[in-house]
């Protein structure tokens, strides 16, 4: 790996922090685990997840297991707040990082109910692929979910990402189920555009 990789992962796990007017954006902390629970006990979000909150158990193991890939760098975990409220919303990442190759996925994301259709969900992703592209100067970021997640592949599309193809029966979800997944990406020569149409219009 040349040293200039070694680099880009370093500054990936730094204390990243990102905001414009709706959102802000910040590693998860132990702190944040009472803001969740406000939100995260809503099956809905999680259907096409999988992994799943749905007592306090599993809310401390997905707090706890953000924080440990954050550490050991295997994704780079967010709490996203509503500026306007101070409120946690919901969570994103960084996933499948390869600094060599200049590629990350963002996934991993959710809004609790009342925080959905507010643009929340845009502007974060504006922050994210903003600091992908700009600062980590990735060549690439993908997107990928189920094939059945339609709104989840509206919200993708509506951002600009291509859609690329479907990886037949990819994973198992909670209920034994095989999942297809339909993969997305942004690429670099294609963001400028993206971002002065779609998130800075």
């Amino acid at each position: 790996m040349r040293e200039s990789d070694l680099d880009w992962t370093t500054r990936t796990l730094r204390n990243i922090r990102l905001e414009n007017d709706l959102v802000q954006i910040r590693r998860v902390t132990l702190d944040d685990k009472a803001g969740f629970a406000r939100i995260a006990y809503d099956p809905e979000i999680w259907k096409y997840f999988v992994a799943t909150v749905t007592d306090e158990g599993s809310l401390d193991a997905f707090v706890e297991q953000a924080i440990h890939d954050t550490i050991s760098g295997a994704r780079i975990v967010f709490a996203i707040l509503d500026r306007r409220s101070g409120e946690i919303a919901g969570s994103s990442a960084f996933g499948n990082l390869s600094p060599a190759e200049r590629r990350l996925e963002i996934g991993w994301s959710w809004l609790g109910a009342r925080f959905r259709g507010t643009g929340l969900n845009r502007a974060a992703k504006g922050l994210l692929l903003d600091y992908a592209f700009g600062t980590l100067e990735c060549e690439r970021v993908e997107f990928k979910t189920d094939v059945l997640n339609v709104p989840a592949r509206r919200g993708l599309a509506s951002i600009g990402a291509t859609e690329e193809g479907v990886f037949r029966s990819y994973n198992y979800m909670p209920g034994g189920r095989r999942r297809d997944a339909v993969w997305y990406s942004i690429v670099k020569a294609e963001w400028p555009a993206i971002r002065a149409e779609r998130f800075h219009g």
